[in-house]
């Protein structure tokens, strides 16, 4: 699945470069130029890739790790600085 979210990523970027759209006066729908309507599809296939790479590319040893050292970690001390009222970082 690595090869196919980064031929995913490969494919976005060739495509991102719309050159064909770049002299095109036409509206869609009646109100949004092809080329802003074509960027849309590029952002939500952007999204969808994001996605595939995250659920079947992200390394589950960093997750376990995680949840690891949360679960050791003495109750009330957080791994993470904590922020005053004031707004300055412990």
């Amino acid at each position: 699945m690595h090869y196919v979210v980064w031929g995913l990523v490969v494919l976005l970027i060739v495509i991102h470069q719309d050159f064909w759209f770049w002299d095109k006066t036409t509206l869609v729908f009646g109100f949004m130029p092809i080329g802003l309507l074509y960027h849309f599809g590029i952002s939500l296939a952007a999204a969808f890739t994001w996605f595939l790479a995250t659920m079947f590319c992200w390394p589950a040893d960093l997750e376990e790790e995680t949840l690891a050292a949360v679960a050791d970690a003495p109750s009330g001390d957080s791994a993470h600085p904590t922020t005053s009222k004031e707004g300055a970082t412990e």
